[in-house]
């Protein structure tokens, strides 16, 4: 190409890179833009929601101004005022020395170093033992759980945390495992909501929980032997008294019907002698009005008594010349014949 033509090109290139440098651009609308962006942002910022188990904290430039119940409500917009829920009808659980993993039917729990930590307490006949508790409680104030205490989740962990390491350590290890849960827990949960109202936290306890207590693992089965062998000495105790309940009412039994039988055989000879002696004075007033009548009527008397048991008799009266009709002579005979 000669340089005519080159420069002819040169000069054409130029040209339509000015003229594609002067064409006019379109103008885009920003302030329309703007407005509409500003008034999403107002709309969405305007309106929130309470649940029905929440209270709304209302915060404006960062304090307190007000709190809000269930239901749409209206605030600042642009971030002016701010809303914190706080679930003040749900009822909250701290879980120590364990974390559940997957609640449900077949719970799955985990332990780490941390609630190792947490469960390991020493006792207060200075033994250890291994104590998982759950703490449940609602926040009873919602201001005060946000603003009189830093961290209050976190405080209200350690100051529990604390306290049951109060209680367990004025007890015994038995006390502990056995037949002291019950109180233990319930001098918790008064110490533990005493602190919460001297600290302010805004928190109720509802209940302190013991879920289980054991030794640790190095001397659990020295705790198990020792476990065992109260259990059969209280089965042991249980089976004696057992047996002296039975065995005493038996031995008193047996004593009130000897005492009874022997008081109602003295009563009894005591009412023969009576009578007996009743009846001897009132044959001898008799016998002292008519002594030949009273007589013949006693021999009679006593004569009927005896002679029922004599058998055969014969009487014989010297009236009588003949004895033979009255004599069984052929019984005689015969009794002797049959020998």
């Amino acid at each position: 190409m000669s340089s005519p033509d080159r420069e002819n090109v040169e000069e054409f290139l130029k040209n339509v890179f000015r003229s594609g440098r002067q064409r006019p651009t379109p103008r885009i609308p920003i302030g329309p833009i703007i407005i509409i962006l500003l008034a999403l942002v107002a709309l969405r910022t305007t309106f929130y929601t309470i649940d029905p188990e929440e209270v709304g904290v209302v915060l404006r430039f960062g304090e307190f101004v007000r709190t809000t119940d269930p239901g749409l409500h209206v605030r600042l917009p642009f971030g002016i005022e701010r809303v914190t829920k706080v679930p003040v009808q749900r009822q909250l659980k701290e879980e120590f020395g364990f974390r559940t993993v997957a609640a449900g039917q077949r719970s799955q729990y985990a332990r780490d170093a941390r609630t190792a930590n947490e469960a390991l307490m020493l006792t207060g006949d200075l033994n250890i033992a291994d104590v998982e508790w759950i703490v449940q409680y609602k926040i009873s104030d919602p201001v005060a759980y946000l603003f009189k205490v830093r961290a209050s989740r976190e405080t209200f962990r350690d100051v529990t945390e604390a306290v049951m390491r109060t209680v367990i350590g004025d007890r015994s290890v038995d006390e502990v495992l056995t037949a002291g849960r019950q109180e233990a827990e319930d001098e918790a949960v008064q110490m533990l909501q005493d602190l919460c109202n001297q600290y302010e936290l805004g928190v109720d306890v509802q209940l302190i929980a013991l879920q289980d207590v054991n030794p640790p693992e190095p001397v659990k089965p020295s705790f198990n032997e020792v476990n065992q062998a109260e259990q059969e000495r209280e089965t042991l105790i249980n089976q004696a008294k057992a047996e002296l309940n039975r065995e005493i009412p038996k031995a008193e039994g047996e004593a009130k019907a000897l005492v009874e039988s022997a008081q109602g055989y003295a009563i009894d000879r005591v009412n023969r002698a009576e009578g007996e002696a009743s009846r001897f004075v009132a044959v001898w007033d008799e016998y002292r009005k008519a002594p030949d009548v009273t007589r013949r009527r006693i021999y009679l008397e006593t004569m009927g008594e005896v002679l029922p048991q004599v058998g055969k008799t014969v009487i014989v009266d010297e009236s009588v010349r003949g004895v033979l009709p009255l004599l069984d002579l052929g019984a005689s005979l015969g009794k002797k014949e049959g020998k």
